[in-house]
């Protein structure tokens, strides 16, 4: 499978584990529904060690990686979650899915030409997401935007910091290792963090199913931009995941009902654009 389909793949995991988060976070915790995604994806994915990778050494310098990628990965779905639970889906999704701006970001400061046109995308990027968050026609209240966008780019890095971490792991060693390496490190990080603020990691019997739902969806679509690294062109798969966001926004109008009006619309096709192009 190319880089661009396993990017694909995970694209299509994450937009409706990203509607799932949405529902989800209405009714439980940050922590206690990221506690049960996590924990049932590490399951999913010691499975798949078990049976297909086997349990080989890997050099301290991937291993290295695959923690930190694991700590970014930790800070983006904290920051995700938070994001989500404030809503709306089509302000959240469009930023969370900008990270591939963060590309050229870091192209910027290695000292690369960065073309007009990608200059013109990152603009439409920041012009698709201020329409759609000024755009509040629907009658529902939610809280204040400012912390929601914050939260919202905090996930785009983590996110970008996951990919590129993880990736460099997996070239060398093996993706289902580096994968599940990342989720045992971010568990006890996130245990510690529920322990310090005394918040519940049981999220309740009725939300587990879904839950664990959600953790072998986001297990997968992790684990397909990871084993990327080893294929040429690995970039692909981070850059095409990002149409998850377009995928949510979707869902949640379709699924959610969650009103969009046509200019709400018109914001989104602008900063999905954007990040379309900046994927190519």
């Amino acid at each position: 499978m190319s880089a661009l389909a396993l990017g694909l793949l995970a694209a299509l995991c994450w937009g409706f584990h990203d509607l799932a988060v949405r529902y989800i976070s209405q009714s439980v915790s940050v922590i206690a529904a990221l506690m049960a995604v996590l924990v049932a994806g590490a399951l999913l994915q010691f499975g798949l060690v078990a049976i297909w990778a086997g349990f080989a050494p890997m050099s301290a310098k991937a291993v290295s990686y695959a923690v930190v990628a694991g700590g970014f990965y930790l800070l983006a779905g904290l920051s995700m979650y938070a994001a989500f639970q404030r809503g709306p889906v089509r302000l959240v999704a469009p930023l969370v899915a900008s990270y591939p701006v963060l590309s050229v970001t870091l192209a910027i400061w290695r000292g690369s030409e960065v073309s007009i046109w990608q200059w013109l995308a990152i603009i439409a990027i920041g012009v698709g997401v201020s329409i759609v968050s000024t755009q509040s026609d629907d009658g529902t209240e939610y809280p204040a935007t400012g912390p929601t966008i914050a939260f919202s780019i905090l996930a785009a890095i983590g996110f970008a910091a996951t990919f590129a971490l993880g990736q460099y792991a997996a070239e060398l060693g093996d993706e289902f290792i580096v994968s599940l390496i990342g989720r045992l490190t971010a568990i006890p990080v996130l245990a510690a963090i529920a322990i310090a603020s005394r918040k519940s990691l049981w999220p309740g019997a009725r939300a587990l199913p879904l839950l664990c739902l959600m953790g072998a969806l986001d297990a997968v679509a992790i684990l397909c931009v990871v084993s990327a690294g080893r294929l040429p062109n690995a970039q692909y798969a981070s850059v095409a995941a990002s149409i998850f966001g377009l995928l949510t926004v979707v869902l949640a109008w379709a699924i959610l009902r969650e009103e969009m009006a046509f200019f709400q619309w018109l914001g989104c096709i602008i900063a999905f654009t954007g990040i379309g192009y900046l994927a190519i």
